[in-house]
């Protein structure tokens, strides 16, 4: 726990007891705060009171003298509409963050000297969150992990000098981070999400933004446009910036092509990694991540050589183009982190032939936007609450069958594979969705497909490789 001090003997008033809000309640009791907590939820209310931590309905408090609202990252900030704490804190000139901005008045405090390294992005970030700290491990660094990826900011353990901190920052916690100014920021992409929060893409992208504006260095993903126009925009402003791309040759920048890693200096390239050959970088958008991950550790001063070789070692991460079996020619791939269309596309791109699982609830859009991918799936198996609309996309563009369920669709599509004389075929867990009508994460969700995996009939014959 990294207790928060910055609040010693002041009053805080904090709201959502979920995983990262309990563990914030926590560091801000065990720094000095006089922190009174609450949630829409009953049950988790009472878990806060048993520990220890005071409680109390926010409505019934006297906000006269408290300092801050601490808001968890999932609870409403302004879209659709704030939430009413929100409302009850701005009446009262309360200032409202959350637990990354306590970080890093706390690491400012304590130990400005820890470096920290904040990862965000559409897509891309959990990979490369996981990259980068495997990379800093593997070079012999004491690392840290968590944030919006496993744990929470404020349960990593106490700033230090040397001990790194690699963070991965969802937009939610950015919004609620004012003052978030990394050693390095990385952005790594933009596209359509959460717009239900942000209410539209300029918000969004002017959220995500903050990360990279606040650093040090700012490494910036540019195979976009919109990331692109924040890459020109910090250095217009004076910033230290380090373009990355995944599916174009920079003329500066760390940049990946057919398999490999290229560092460009005013248009002199030269090559620094070879990524083919193993499975955990494969596909361009984790030549985007690789990319990302070199160029965060040479800001870190560390050698190339040794992060490169380094990279040889990545296992990947979980539910992210997880390879979990093998049975002769067919890879079983875990993808349940696409909850998106643009997330999914990766995961599509990176086999040329393919049986797709896909479905859950969908987001805005569908799967329209796939329509490139489509020649290399062979059949589509459609599950949950989006099976029916999907199913209208594909309708004469590719075959599909409407399985209902996770296990069902994976019988159909070992048994349809099976007669498939393809080289090497992908079963894909890649649902473009959220998981929320079946599975409430989406790592159950891949456990699931895992469990599917390996209750098929003849499972002798299949290589657990994950």
């Amino acid at each position: 726990m990294i207790p928060i001090t910055t609040f010693e003997g002041r009053k805080v008033a904090l709201f959502g007891l979920g995983g990262s809000g309990l563990a914030t309640a926590r560091a801000l009791k065990a720094g000095g705060a006089d922190v009174v907590c609450y949630d829409d939820n009953d049950a988790r209310v009472q878990q806060a009171a048993s520990e220890g931590l005071t409680t109390l309905d926010l409505r019934n408090l006297d906000w006269d003298g408290v300092e801050a609202l601490v808001l968890a990252p999932g609870v409403p900030l302004t879209n659709p509409i704030p939430h009413w704490t929100v409302d009850l804190a701005r009446d009262a000139a309360v200032e409202i963050v959350g637990d990354v901005e306590l970080f890093c008045r706390e690491r400012r405090k304590q130990c400005a000297t820890a470096p920290l390294i904040a990862i965000t992005g559409t897509n891309g970030k959990s990979t490369t969150t996981a990259l980068v700290a495997h990379l800093l491990k593997e070079l012999g660094l004491d690392v840290q992990v968590g944030g919006n990826i496993g744990t929470p900011v404020l349960d990593l353990e106490p700033l230090q000098p040397g001990r790194h901190y690699v963070v991965e920052c969802s937009s939610y916690q950015i919004d609620l981070a004012p003052t978030l100014d990394p050693s390095v920021g990385i952005h790594m992409n933009l596209s359509p999400d959460h717009l239900d929060r942000h209410g539209t893409m300029e918000n969004y992208a002017a959220i995500k933004e903050r990360l990279v504006a606040g650093s040090r260095v700012a490494v910036v993903g540019v195979d976009d446009g919109l990331s692109s126009a924040i890459a020109d925009r910090l250095e217009l402003a004076h910033k230290p910036v380090c373009r990355i791309a995944g599916e174009r040759e920079l003329t500066s920048g760390i940049y990946a092509r057919f398999g490999r890693l290229y560092e460009a200096h005013n248009g002199s390239q030269s090559e620094v990694a070879l990524l083919g050959g193993f499975d955990s970088l494969r596909g361009d958008h984790n030549g985007q991540n690789a990319a990302a991950a070199f160029a965060t550790l040479r800001a870190l001063e560390l050698p190339a050589d040794r992060i490169a070789a380094a990279m040889k070692t990545f296992p990947g991460l979980h539910h992210r183009m997880e390879i979990v079996a093998r049975r002769g020619r067919i890879l079983f791939v875990n993808d349940s982190k696409a909850t998106n269309a643009e997330a999914a596309g990766r995961a599509l791109s990176s086999f040329d032939r393919i049986y797709w699982i896909a479905g859950g609830r969908a987001k805005a859009g569908g799967i329209a936007v796939l329509d490139e991918y489509f020649p290399k799936i062979a059949k589509t198996f459609l599950i949950g609450e989006a099976a029916e609309a999907f199913s209208k996309t594909l309708e004469g563009r590719v075959p599909f069958k409407i399985s209902g369920t996770l296990p069902e669709a994976v019988i159909d599509a070992a048994g349809e594979a099976a007669e498939d004389g393809a080289d090497e075929i992908a079963i894909l867990l890649s649902p473009a969705c959220a998981s929320f009508d079946q599975y409430p994460n989406f790592e159950l969700r891949g456990a699931a497909f895992v469990d599917a995996v390996r209750a098929l009939p003849d499972a002798g014959n299949t290589q657990e490789v994950a």
